[in-house]
């Protein structure tokens, strides 16, 4: 066992998570299962801090937990290299980002017309909504 050993709120302090998180992620196989002292705590090493921002990063970026324990695996093949596809794994959640944003200002603009024209009937702001003439009219 390494010298630089933490215990499960050491890390999850220092990775700015809660114990529950660390804990999910394990059993979730995005940690591996840390050694245990005589007493049956959980110790892990000073990388485990790391694995976790990485973590926290890459959601941040929009990727599923599914998503980082993919990329998270493939860096483990990788023994220390750096990961190819990254940027092409960013690029396509970018594209899905742009096309969630789109889809999210077509539902805005329909409940702006929606607003403006005072519907309280949903039949009525469908009609409304594929017969612009219509906009802006009081239902």
């Amino acid at each position: 066992m390494s010298t630089d050993v933490l215990r499960s709120g050491q890390v999850a302090e220092a990775a700015g998570v809660n114990i529950q998180t660390l804990r999910y992620y394990e059993r979730r196989g995005l940690l591996p299962e840390p050694e245990r002292s005589s007493g049956g705590h959980r110790l892990y090493g000073g990388e485990a801090v790391m694995v976790l921002r990485v973590i926290k990063a890459a959601q941040r970026l929009g990727f599923t937990l599914d998503e980082v324990a993919e990329l998270l695996e493939t860096g483990r093949h990788r023994h220390g290299r750096p990961v190819t596809g990254l940027q092409e794994r960013a690029a396509a959640k970018l594209a899905e980002v742009d096309a969630k944003i789109a889809d999210l200002t077509t539902i805005r603009a329909a409940l702006i017309a929606a607003v403006e024209a005072g519907c309280d009937d949903l039949t009525v702001c469908a009609d409304l909504a594929e017969d612009n003439r219509h906009v802006g009219r009081c239902c």
